[in-house]
């Protein structure tokens, strides 16, 4: 698998290079050269690749400061994940999954995800959220590529709950500030990245912090670019499947969110939807029910 991508910066090593055993260098050496594989590895499948035990590879995380190998795992898939090119991405997502089984393994990795997504969100976070979703006057959701789908849902079912939901189309640069040089400091943007993460994106997350809106970041990682800029960040796991990670875990975690602030509105929701119906029914929206 070759790097094609932007190598991760993996300071941590390099600070501890030379301090290292002759074995834990060739360990060192290996992250450095193939990356994009050793993020995706066991401790037992990276040292057959460098030639050394498994024991040898969880002393090389303790060696740099981490609790164990699942740390250091977890810092590598971090580090390299929004560096990986589609080509990597789908090598990697072959090598992680049987022919035979790739439906049950997918399912089983969505399931993980979700699971994960539970432990790295606090409640103080999730409702630092729904607040600053309920205080805002206009709400501006954008986010690119596979992304954009959230950014899309979101704002399509934001809308229903609370007037003020701008959707972002992100896919034209002039297009996109003319969407949104109306955003004040009353006003609030939700970006949404994940993996590979948008420049365009965090370009427009900075527009409006500049002209003093509040932020809220929907990614995969602390780490992730558009984090640093936002008020709150929430978070969702994602893995890589094929060329592109599952969305599973984000799209459960919008429902969430979704959820929280039409319970907090639901009267006025509930007075929207009522009206929404006769409109639905007067013009056809949706087909007549086969029990109809």
């Amino acid at each position: 698998m070759a790097n094609a991508g932007k190598t991760p910066d993996f300071e941590c090593i390099r600070s501890v290079y030379a301090s290292l055993s002759k074995a834990h260098r060739r360990v060192a050496d290996y992250i450095f050269a193939a990356y994009d594989k050793a993020a995706f590895q066991t401790a037992n499948e990276m040292g057959k690749e460098v030639g050394v035990s498994e024991s040898t590879i969880v002393r090389f995380a303790l060696a740099l400061g981490f609790s164990g190998y699942p740390q250091m795992h977890k810092f590598l898939q971090d580090a390299v994940r929004g560096s990986l090119t589609s080509i990597q991405r789908m090598q990697v997502g072959d090598s992680r999954l049987r022919p035979d089984r790739i439906l049950e393994e997918t399912l089983a990795s969505d399931a993980e995800m979700l699971r994960r997504t539970v432990t790295l969100n606090t409640s103080a976070a999730f409702s630092a959220a729904v607040e600053a979703v309920q205080k805002a006057r206009n709400i501006y959701i954008q986010g690119t590529r596979s992304s954009a789908v959230l950014a899309n849902f979101l704002a399509l079912n934001l809308g229903i709950i609370r007037p003020g939901v701008v959707y972002v189309d992100a896919y034209s640069a002039s297009q996109t500030f003319e969407q949104m040089f109306r955003i004040s400091p009353e006003d609030m943007c939700i970006a949404i990245s994940f993996p590979r993460y948008s420049g365009r994106t965090q370009t427009l997350l900075r527009f409006a912090r500049d002209r003093g809106a509040s932020a809220l970041a929907i990614t995969d990682s602390p780490n992730a670019p558009i984090a640093a800029l936002a008020d709150t960040v929430l978070l969702a796991a994602c893995d890589t499947v094929s060329f592109v990670d599952s969305l599973v875990a984000p799209l459960s975690l919008l429902n969430a969110l979704l959820a929280a602030v039409s319970r907090a509105q639901e009267n006025a929701v509930l007075h929207t939807l009522s009206q929404l119906e006769e409109i639905w029914d007067t013009y056809g929206v949706y087909a007549p029910s086969v029990n109809s």
